[in-house]
């Protein structure tokens, strides 16, 4: 620990100390211990990916070069330009081998021209995005499953070669995983890369946004797991708010109760059950008959309290 330096070490000490703060304050607030904080999770130093953070006195750009506290000296590629300068650094690798700098900055907003335009956005699985104009609907884009193959492969390479227990990794067993890791890491970046195209897309073409708050982690207890995971709804959610917030767009998130079960023209509530094969909405009351996800699309603008005529369907009940 004397040949490095302080910083990042002192910087792990706070950060055990932050969550082990947090864990203390739920156990008395008597939170069950799936929704806890939950102490800090030690791994062995073989298994374990380095990581360290550098606090505003520990390090400084020059040059293009980042000098870190120890006098160690990086010259990063960097992927785009600072907009202010960074109040900490984290210098971590991932599981490829790969190491990266990530650096935290003032958010700076950059305001697009305004529109006029309102759009509501429902969640789904068959399409991962709904949206009240069919030119912003956002298609299933299948990342997983077109790597689902090559991915199966390296799994069996690495479960002929694990090693014993108690042994060391063999070489080939070492590559196979370092082959699974980077398969893993090229999917997550397209769907990263998918959901952020889109969402700048629709904060670019709309002024405010209505968006389901949906949280899918009960879809893992069902026979659309995989689907959904491969959606990356979490993900693109959180573009979308991200990039709405980077651009002053007004992102309103809307409670998912009942949405599909309304009614967007007159808001009567169904009384029966709408089961996931049935994708057409009508309405016993007023008779409005339309796509099933559509119709909780513009659920979302009547109940964010947006005006309906500004989506680019001309009114909710046009079908």
């Amino acid at each position: 620990m004397r040949e490095g330096a302080c910083v990042p070490q002192q910087q792990v000490i706070r950060d055990f100390g932050k969550s082990r703060a947090r864990a203390l304050k739920d156990i008395r607030a008597g939170v069950p211990v799936r929704q806890r904080a939950g102490m800090p999770r030690y791994k062995r130093k073989r298994e374990a990916l380095p990581t360290l953070e550098y606090t505003r006195r520990g390090f400084r750009l020059k040059d293009g070069r980042l000098l870190l506290a120890g006098g160690i000296v990086v010259r990063p590629v960097w992927s785009r330009r600072l907009p202010k300068p960074p109040s900490s650094v984290r210098v971590y690798r991932d599981a490829v081998g790969h190491w990266w700098a990530s650096f935290v900055v003032p958010a700076v907003t950059e305001a697009l021209p305004a529109t006029g335009r309102v759009i509501g956005i429902d969640w789904g699985v068959k399409e991962t995005a709904t949206t009240t104009s069919d030119a912003h609907d956002l298609p299933h884009p299948q990342h997983g499953r077109t790597a689902a193959q090559k991915l199966a492969r390296y799994q069996r390479m690495m479960a002929r070669r694990r090693p014993a227990k108690g042994q060391a990794a063999s070489k080939g067993y070492r590559e196979a995983q370092r082959q699974t890791a980077r398969l893993h890491r090229k999917v997550a970046a397209q769907r990263l890369d998918t959901g952020r195209k889109w969402a700048k897309r629709v904060v670019r073409d709309h002024d405010a946004i209505a968006v389901e708050d949906f949280r899918p982690r009960f879809l893992a207890k069902t026979t659309m797991a995989r689907k959904a995971a491969d959606a990356a709804i979490s993900a693109t959610k959180k573009a979308l708010v991200e990039m709405g917030r980077k651009h002053g767009g007004a992102v309103h998130l809307i409670h998912p109760a009942h949405t599909t079960m309304d009614c967007a023209k007159c808001g009567a509530r169904t009384k029966h059950a709408m089961p996931l094969s049935e994708r057409t909405y009508a309405c016993t009351v007023c008779g409005a008959v339309s796509p099933r996800d559509k119709n909780s699309a513009r659920v979302m603008l009547v109940r964010a309290g947006l005006n309906p005529a500004g989506a680019d369907l001309v009114s909710p009940a046009t079908c």
